[in-house]
């Protein structure tokens, strides 16, 4: 079928060629619970391919501010977006504004509907929520609101990207470790293909080099962000350097996997090995054993200073940039001062 031009294909048009009644084509484009997913994603993208627009959209550029925000993200059933979502709706509603919620779940085709949606609700302004601190393509130029995105950088350094001090975080763990007297500190963590991986390799080894101090085992151990790539190289790790007496994991699932293996090895936590995770996860942190000393991400404040930029460019301030936001630790029971060696004289 030939690409029709956007002003004059109707939604009967999208109905047909998704073959579903208008009533339903209705409902999913206005991503109505009722709607079945794979019935949903066959009228996202036969409206995508007529390039069918809401008439309501040049009614929206026009009108003057509805008091609402479009919040677009990639992964809400991760660890990420909720937390960033809960602190900017805070923030929202003490300005009595409020806030529509799209999940484009990684999809091109549903987030550039999203976006078409969100302006036809006139919403005005987005909030782009990312799944990673990495680098994400820009929106911008498809959107003629301001746009403020968070954890997760746009590649477009005229935009701004608001994003957790990685770096800055595995300094504070590695910081309090050195202070805890700990001169053997191993690392696990993720993928080296996530930045956020790197940034906090390279805000360890810093620490550790201003100490005179080197990583045990030679160097980071990359892998999963899950318990068994915890628990799998917490082994590798004791076994070529068993005098490691902590070790500072990339995630708190990673974390609690190396508890794991250090309790099942007979390594007493923290007076033996002490153990920092990162990003704060109640699920784990709390419940593991002992509880995980862990560096939390700030992410509600995180989603509250987005809005705060927002506001601020609807008032024709705009920034640019990257804003890295300072991380904190949150110090439990697995980690303690290293206690003083018995004496063999």
């Amino acid at each position: 079928m030939s690409r029709r031009r956007s002003d004059a294909v109707t939604l009967s048009d999208v109905a047909r060629l998704a073959g579903v009644s208008i009533a339903t084509a209705s409902k999913a484009l206005n991503a109505r619970a009722e709607v079945a997913p794979a019935t949903r994603d066959r009228v996202l993208r036969s409206a995508a391919e007529l390039s069918f627009q809401p008439n309501a959209l040049a009614r929206g550029l026009t009108s003057g501010s509805t008091r609402t925000i479009g919040l677009l993200t990639d992964e809400l059933a991760g660890r990420f977006s909720i937390p960033i979502l809960l602190g900017a709706e805070n923030a929202l509603g003490n300005e009595q504004m409020s806030v529509l919620l799209c999940d484009a779940r990684g999809d091109a085709i549903r987030r550039q509907h999203y976006i078409r949606m969100l302006l036809a609700r006139q919403v005005d302004g987005f909030i782009v929520v990312g799944d990673s601190n990495d680098l994400r393509p820009s929106l911008t130029r498809d959107i003629p609101v301001p746009v403020v995105y968070v954890y997760g950088e746009s590649t477009d350094p005229a935009d701004l990207s608001l994003l957790a001090d990685d770096e800055g975080g595995a300094r504070l763990a590695a910081e309090h470790l050195v202070s805890l007297r700990r001169q053997h500190i191993g690392h696990i963590t993720g993928p080296q293909s996530y930045r956020a991986a790197r940034d906090r390799v390279t805000g360890l080894t810093d620490v550790l080099t201003e100490h005179g101090l080197t990583l045990a085992g030679g160097g980071p151990l990359h892998g999963e962000w899950s318990q068994r790539w915890g628990r799998q190289a917490a082994r590798m790790l004791l076994a070529t350097s068993p005098e490691v007496d902590a070790i500072f994991c990339g995630n708190d699932q990673i974390a609690t996997g190396v508890a794991d293996t250090l309790t099942d090895l007979g390594r007493s936590i923290p007076d033996d090995v002490a153990v920092v995770g990162y990003d704060n996860w109640e699920i784990f942190a709390a419940d593991c054993r002992p509880p995980l000393t862990t560096v939390d991400l700030n992410l509600e404040q995180l989603g509250a200073t987005a809005v705060t930029h927002l506001f601020a460019a609807l008032d024709g301030q705009a920034r640019s940039g990257v804003i890295r936001q300072p991380c904190r630790l949150v110090v439990r029971d697995s980690t303690a001062p290293l206690p003083p060696r018995p004496d063999r004289s």
